[in-house]
């Protein structure tokens, strides 16, 4: 929009400077077309980068959901011996306990993403809560509220947990719940899930580097700005009033380009909270049914549907 009103103001500039003082102010195309040209391919790297953040972010999550299978089938087969099935269900409502600390700090607020969009709804969904309130919310029919206790106050809730169930998985080893070598396998697991925790952290504490972002919005700017005296040059010079053609192309370039670095600055961040976000809530979830499952409840969780035909 803004483009199309910047392009008919310049237009109608041009048609009356033209012909009332015959004074042409379009500029040669060549130029701008190579302008546009180094503008591309920096949206392009630009885009590629964010890109393989968000991809990085899908595979570390699909990580997370193979590990948690894996612990989840060997909590299932190894453990032996009297009450084995209570300490099953607490080993893996533990174990989603920490998904839910882990989704609910991936997505706590940097002063880099798109914070205003979560403040005003604009382009968030209501899932996209306050951190600490809805957090004891949703897992306090996972833990006790004496562990939930332990780890009120600390830096990383998700870290915490799975040193405690890194704990727990210790205590019930020395009361011969399962041998040495089943010991080993849990702490490789553990150890998988704190490198996937890791991994996610360092996507969402290290934005994307703030010099290629606003290089690529004030090149854009600059191109938009100039790009419509070069079009205005092109159709003037096909026939008489081809040069209001200068308005809808010039539009739609303008638009194309700042659609195409838009896509770059919302795929940086995906954890962020918005609607580009990698569906961790869904994932979890999904996580959450195959567990419980494993477990043999009854009451399972349904999956996450769409919301406004996004996923989260």
């Amino acid at each position: 929009m803004i483009g199309a009103v910047y392009s008919l103001i310049l237009t109608f500039l041009f048609e009356f400077v033209y012909h009332k003082l015959n004074f042409d102010f379009s500029f040669e195309w060549q130029p701008i077309g190579i302008l546009g040209i180094s503008v591309a391919f920096y949206l392009g790297f630009k885009n590629n980068a964010s890109y393989d953040r968000t991809w990085e972010a899908r595979k570390i999550w699909g990580g997370i959901v193979n590990n948690s299978r894996t612990f989840g089938a060997a909590v299932c087969s190894f453990f032996q011996g009297e009450n084995s099935e209570a300490i099953k269900k607490e080993i893996l409502h533990r174990h989603i306990a920490w998904l839910t600390a882990l989704r609910f700090q991936l997505r706590l607020e940097r002063e880099w993403e798109h914070t205003e969009y979560r403040i005003n709804r604009k382009y968030s969904p209501t899932i996209c809560e306050l951190y600490f309130h809805d957090l004891e919310e949703e897992i306090k029919n996972l833990i006790s509220d004496d562990e939930f206790a332990l780890y009120k106050g600390k830096a990383n809730i998700a870290t915490q947990i799975l040193h405690k169930q890194s704990v727990r998985l210790q205590e019930l080893k020395d009361k011969g719940y399962f041998d040495d070598f089943r010991h080993m396998e849990f702490h490789k697991i553990i150890t998988e899930l704190y490198a996937d925790q890791g991994r996610c952290e360092r996507i969402k504490n290290f934005p994307f580097p703030r010099q290629y972002s606003s290089v690529a919005l004030w090149m854009t700017v600059i191109f938009s700005i100039i790009a419509p005296f070069g079009l205005l040059n092109i159709f003037h010079d096909l026939r008489s009033h081809t040069v209001w053609l200068t308005i809808p192309f010039s539009a739609l370039i303008i638009w194309m380009f700042f659609l195409s670095e838009m896509i770059g600055d919302f795929s940086e961040n995906p954890f962020e909270g918005t609607y580009n976000d990698v569906p961790i809530t869904s994932i979890s979830r999904s996580i959450e049914i195959d567990l419980r499952e494993m477990l043999g409840e009854k009451e399972i969780p349904k999956p996450i549907t769409s919301e406004n035909g996004f996923l989260m």
